[in-house]
């Protein structure tokens, strides 16, 4: 009997998304929303001279990776992401180590990325009107060196 994949999904199931947890250095930080988990390497394109075929040849170039993005519920009193976007000096910063996990059905992490050298790079606070029915939510864009996945 050939598999169509019924037997698979009877004991395999994808991971869902809604259930997260963010360590910036050995803090864990609740947030509502990551985006921007991404990395992309540049092509270089090259074409000799004398080459008989009229197309360029593609090689893998430079790595860079997107910012990422954190959002949270803004809570009376808590200065959480205003503290590290203050580390921010002149020509220094406190470079961190964050790291994203996926969590499982039993809160267990099944798949960590970790970004290398992240600091703050933007914040925005909510917008405000007076007829709204949300939760006023504070975004942070984090800058970093490297994105890095293990399971």
């Amino acid at each position: 009997m050939p598999d169509d994949g019924k037997e698979q999904s009877k004991t395999i199931w994808p991971l869902v998304k809604f259930s997260f947890q963010v360590k910036w250095d050995k803090d864990e930080m609740i947030f509502q929303e990551v985006t921007g988990l991404s990395s992309e390497t540049q092509v270089i394109e090259y074409r000799g001279g004398n080459s008989k075929v009229y197309s360029t040849v593609k090689l893998p170039g430079i790595q860079k990776f997107g910012n990422v993005t954190l959002k949270k519920g803004i809570f009376k009193g808590d200065t959480a992401f205003w503290d590290k976007y203050n580390e921010i000096k002149m020509n220094t910063v406190k470079r961190s180590s964050i790291t994203i996990s996926l969590l499982d059905e039993s809160n267990a992490a099944v798949m960590t990325w970790t970004l290398t050298n992240a600091f703050p790079s933007k914040i925005t606070v909510t917008d405000m009107k007076s007829d709204a029915n949300e939760v006023a939510v504070e975004t942070m864009e984090l800058a970093h060196e490297g994105l890095q996945i293990s399971k």
